[in-house]
């Protein structure tokens, strides 16, 4: 028996009214506009021309490894000439991009044999860059780390934020058919000078520079390959993968972009926070010592501890103890222990508006004309001791310079020490330490019981012979003449390890190097 009062409602009725609710226009224009992105947008694409456009420039040739190692060698000459403009045009005929891009649509339409070909040039190019870039620092002269160089070696979320603007920017211009933005992508993004810096650090062993590099060209990559799998997916592109693997797909893009953007975003936090301390710090010792002075070459070391401070400040009036109270208020401040050192130079007048610039150019002036007697005088050293500038040893805050000797031809300890006096004689207020080989000791003479005047410079070099090179020494000689000499050296704290009754031929005393581990005193 049928209720002639139940109606049946059709599917579409059903639907329709699940559709209804309070969210329904939001919805409805959802499908509106991906039923228009889908007829009028993607309509017009050609997919597989521009797969074959894309997978053209992805491979691996000759001519792929002989433009990328050029564009890494215009790149590092750039870098350590510090030039921008080398630098961009590196940028421009690196052709990595390619690659990456193809890697990106690789992924989104799922085809492992394009993947596998794009990844091999991506991986070779790198390494290719790598080396040639740092054979080229190998063999320059030039090896410091430049502002452009510096400038490579801290990436942060703003990075990250650059390479996907870029990558959408360009995978818009490949699928849209717009080659000619890709120039514009390319220094944006800027993959191959992160690799010649790369090339710097491991030829120059630091690997501070070489890590940081390494993740800037890290995000670069990772970010433009996914960015571009986004767009191709956007645009519809046809995909041979299951509904399974593309979500597998999308939750491991999700994971790399976070995995990226947290130590990025700490690092932007370390950036801001570092230069919210050079603010406050600039800031604050303006104020201390009022407006008629000016603070200039504020210099922050934030890998000491606690973070040293080093400011320089042009003022009509000296204020005893402004280190020390600059110091603790800026601790309270910032939070985390700071020490603050102030050099105050007080200007001739408090009412010249000029006379706090006019000294602070005078010191930078000075500060100029050190580094240049510092640079003389490291090449001064290395060339009377044999040795490259990179293997003297200088202190500047306590303004000492100490250097080991190769032997040379013919060379004895007067030798060695008259180029130390001849050095230290033009560098006023250094002191110089050339530490000579351990070669021949001269010999002393000892007459009726006391040292023979003639023998005393001999004796002021084996003192200054033992001070410089620290090794035990022996001596050999009659006992009483031993006895007078070791009194001798004794008073200047020369220390005899071993004594030998050998007679010498001249009949003097002759002393001699031991091993460190002969320095024990024969008995």
């Amino acid at each position: 028996m049928t209720d002639d009062n139940v109606q049946t409602t059709s599917p579409e009725q059903s639907k329709s009214n699940q559709a209804a609710g309070p969210f329904a226009p939001v919805t409805e224009s959802v499908s509106l506009f991906r039923r228009w992105w889908r007829m009028v947008v993607r309509a017009d694409v050609d997919q597989q021309t521009v797969i074959d456009k894309v997978r053209e420039d992805s491979g691996f040739t000759p001519h792929f490894a002989f433009m990328t190692s050029m564009s890494a060698g215009i790149a590092i000459l750039g870098l350590l000439l510090s030039s921008p403009a080398v630098v961009i045009g590196a940028m421009l005929l690196s052709p990595l991009m390619g690659p990456i891009m193809g890697a990106g649509f690789a992924l989104a339409v799922g085809d492992s044999a394009w993947l596998k070909e794009s990844g091999k040039a991506i991986v070779l190019g790198t390494i290719i860059s790598i080396l040639f870039a740092g054979l080229v620092v190998t063999l320059s002269p030039l090896q410091t780390v430049t502002a452009e160089i510096a400038a490579r070696t801290r990436p942060n979320l703003f990075d990250l934020l650059v390479a996907l603007f870029s990558a959408m920017a360009g995978a818009y211009a490949m699928i849209r058919g717009r080659m000619g933005t890709i120039v514009g992508v390319a220094i944006a993004t800027a993959l191959m000078p992160p690799l010649a810096v790369v090339g710097f650090g491991l030829a120059t062993f630091n690997w501070a520079v070489f890590g940081g590099s390494l993740l800037l060209f890290f995000t670069n990559l990772m970010t433009i390959a996914l960015t571009a799998t986004a767009m191709a997916w956007l645009y519809g592109f046809r995909s041979y993968l299951s509904e399974r693997q593309s979500q597998f797909q999308i939750a491991a893009m999700v994971v790399v972009f976070i995995a990226l953007a947290i130590p990025l975003g700490l690092s932007l936090r370390q950036i801001a926070w570092e230069a919210n301390v050079s603010r406050s710090a600039n800031g604050y010792i303006k104020d201390q010592f009022g407006k008629r002075s000016s603070v200039s070459q504020i210099e922050i070391d934030f890998d000491a501890d606690p973070i040293v401070i080093n400011a320089t400040v042009f003022t009509p009036k000296i204020l005893a103890g402004a280190a020390e109270q600059s110091s603790r208020v800026l601790s309270r401040t910032l939070g985390k222990p700071i020490s603050v050192n102030l050099d105050q130079f007080k200007v001739e007048t408090g009412e010249d508006a000029n006379s706090a610039e006019l000294a602070a150019a005078k010191m930078r002036e000075q500060a100029q004309e050190a580094e240049i007697q510092v640079t003389r005088l490291r090449e001064n050293l290395a060339l009377i001791a044999g040795v490259s500038v990179d293997d003297v040893t200088l202190d500047t805050s306590k303004r000492r310079a100490m250097v080991v000797a190769k032997p040379l031809s013919g060379a004895s300890l007067a030798s060695y020490y008259a180029l130390e006096q001849r050095v230290a004689s033009g560098a006023k207020g250094w002191i110089i330490r050339l530490q000579p080989p351990a070669i021949a000791l001269p010999e002393l003479i000892v007459t009726d019981g006391v040292l023979d005047p003639k023998s005393n410079n001999n004796l002021n070099l084996i003192i200054w012979a033992y001070g410089r090179i620290g090794l035990p020494l022996g001596m050999n000689g009659a006992a009483a003449d031993r006895a007078v000499v070791k009194e001798a050296l004794t008073a200047k704290n020369v220390v005899i390890a071993q004594e030998s009754g050998m007679v010498t031929p001249n009949g003097g005393v002759r002393l001699r190097w031991l091993a460190p581990s002969e320095g024990v005193s024969a008995e």
